[in-house]
């Protein structure tokens, strides 16, 4: 008989989710992803000023910052058919890799590594050894033998404490934690480092948006005009600025989060054979370089990948007539024509109706609708998306630059192709893409640069978006690739307001419960077939779980006009949601 166990709440993740597993022999053998968190963002922006819009969908997550913006305003630029100059896209190309640069390395340290790292066991280090680990591994300069001593007096006087303070609840001592000492009290210097490091990439978004998080900088392509002469503007010595910036991120990557990824990856080279999945990946393709009409300039390509065949890409129609949400496992309303009907984004409803246990309770009745994310299907397929399916997307397009890196951190690993579809490949796949998007940042920024010194200070296109220029009726949807996967908003505009509104986001894709012929989605296919070493301690879950980079805020919400909770319930732990 299978045990069944619950994760409640799913820890070092945006929002709140539960997951259920079913364990036997060691195995899990089922699973279900669960958020009691409630959708329904959608209803409050219905009836205002399309323009608008982006301010309070950008609200649907402070970790995402400004991509939900971004879907937003392109949704409505392709509803309008606004096309913005070559700077503004710039622009809003460097604040997005800015966005991944600190959002990747971020997850990687703050998020994802202590799953992997035994922060108590590096009180056992030799500093020397770590010290001359560090530097054959990589010339940054932070890494002599005395930095290393001081950083384990420091853990070593937490520990003795009793009082792990940001290290608390961890599975330390856990079987299934494989580095050496060494290695631990490497990667714990580095998340301190990362702490302090990451409070400077995003003042590349206060510079250009005002602020960070949800920047200011989209309305009529961008708010910030450029003058190289106004001390108070965006002037050369700003723009100065945000070049040292990114520099020094993409040196941060380079020399501290690719060298750790790498050190500790070659640690768990069998998680390249745990956490497949269903093998279906989908990327809408990102950063234009020739505009955002023309797909084929994109750096990020656009595709679908089915049954794990990298030998043919499918098409994603930029405007997705292909994909529909369904409801039948979730809290809502079902859809008039059945409760097994998708619809198409455009014309879905997000209409709660819970009939679900009111918390505490132990276990999900799965038999009934268990969660409040939609279920989407791309022609009826379930996909997976976020980093590893934009690099496998890319790998499999042919894309010289993607394929080359990738190929060089599997020889690095020394493991196959097939370690990809994995929760290893997962995890190396976000630390490949943000070396290539810091790469990719500079060039948008030197190309800004080079821009404005022929005389192109051209920012913004206001005029196309006054209201009486717009259509009667028009609908449009806007893609991004944000940092866990492809996003999209859908708008439909009529006399000049919203009249519709629905986002599809990355933890909808990933997260989402069965759909009506059974198939689970990506969260719950990984986990099938992960070996359990403790079911008291299930560490095994939540490595595949956060491989992901869970944003359950994202995938659902709901306020009132006051910005009040409409729905509130309480998890096992009684914390408030």
């Amino acid at each position: 008989m299978a045990n069944r166990i619950v994760v409640d709440p799913v820890t070092r993740i945006e929002g709140h989710l539960r997951i259920e597993v079913e364990v036997k022999d060691g195995k899990i053998t089922d699973a279900y992803s669960s958020s009691p968190m409630v959708r329904g963002l959608e209803n409050v922006v219905k009836g205002r000023d399309p323009r608008d819009v982006w301010a309070f969908v950008q609200r649907a997550c402070g970790v995402c910052t400004t991509v939900h913006a971004l879907a937003s305003v392109r949704s409505v630029e392709d509803a309008l058919g606004i096309t913005i100059p070559p700077n503004a896209e710039m622009v809003r190309n460097i604040m997005e890799g800015a966005l991944y640069m600190h959002d990747h390395t971020v997850h990687f340290y703050h998020l994802h590594a202590l799953d992997w790292v035994d922060v108590v066991n590096a009180i056992k280090a030799d500093p020397a050894k770590t010290s001359e680990l560090a530097q054959s591994i990589s010339p940054w300069p932070k890494s002599s033998v005395g930095y290393f001593t001081d950083i384990k007096k420091k853990i070593t006087r937490f520990v003795e404490s009793g009082q792990l303070g940001i290290f608390a609840n961890g599975y330390w001592g856990h079987p299934q934690m494989k580095l050496p000492a060494e290695v631990n009290l490497l990667a714990v210097a580095h998340y301190l480092e990362a702490l302090e490091w990451q409070k400077e990439i995003v003042k590349v978004h206060t510079i250009f948006g005002g602020k960070n998080p949800h920047p200011n900088y989209l309305v009529g392509g961008m708010a910030c005009a450029i003058n190289t002469e106004d001390p108070g503007g965006l002037n050369a010595e700003r723009l100065a600025y945000v070049g040292k910036l990114l520099e020094e991120g993409k040196q941060f990557i380079e020399q501290v989060y690719i060298p750790d990824l790498l050190a500790i990856a070659s640690f768990y080279k069998d998680w390249g054979a745990i956490g497949k999945g269903f093998g279906n990946y989908m990327s809408y393709g990102d950063f234009p370089v020739n505009g955002y009409n023309d797909p084929s300039g994109f750096k990020f390509p656009q595709g679908a990948i089915l049954n794990f065949d990298l030998s043919k890409v499918h098409d994603v129609d930029r405007r997705n007539n292909d994909i529909e949400e369904f409801v039948n496992n979730s809290w809502y309303e079902p859809y008039g024509e059945g409760a097994d009907t998708g619809r198409h984004p455009w014309e879905g409803e997000t209409n709660i109706n819970y009939t679900g246990p009111q918390p505490p309770y132990d276990q999900l009745d799965v038999s009934d609708r268990y969660s409040f994310i939609k279920t989407p299907r791309w022609k009826g397929h379930p996909m997976e998306v976020g980093p590893l399916s934009r690099m496998l997307v890319g790998y499999a397009r042919g894309n010289k630059e993607i394929q080359e890196i990738v190929n060089a951190s599997l020889v690095k690993l020394d493991v196959p192709v097939e370690a990809l579809f994995s929760t290893l490949g997962r995890t190396a796949a976000r630390g490949i893409e943000t070396q290539l998007v810091a790469n990719w940042t500079m060039e948008f920024y030197d190309t800004l640069i080079n821009n404005i010194k022929n005389g192109d200070t051209r920012m913004a296109n206001a005029k196309e978006r006054e209201p009486e220029r717009w259509p009667q009726e028009c609908k449009g949807v806007g893609h991004t690739e944000a940092p866990r996967g492809a996003l999209a908003h859908w708008i439909r505009i009529k006399d000049q307001k919203t009249e519709n509104y629905q986002l599809v986001v990355p933890s909808t894709w990933n997260a989402s419960p069965r759909d009506p012929k059974g198939q689970r989605s990506a969260y719950e296919s990984t986990l099938l077939g992960t070996p359990v070493a403790d079911v008291e301690l299930p560490l095994e879950i939540i490595r595949t779980i956060h491989s992901f980079d869970p944003c359950i805020a994202c995938a659902v919400h709901l306020y009132d006009e006051h910005g009040k909770h409409i729905s509130q319930v309480s998890n096992v732990a009684g914390c408030e949601i």
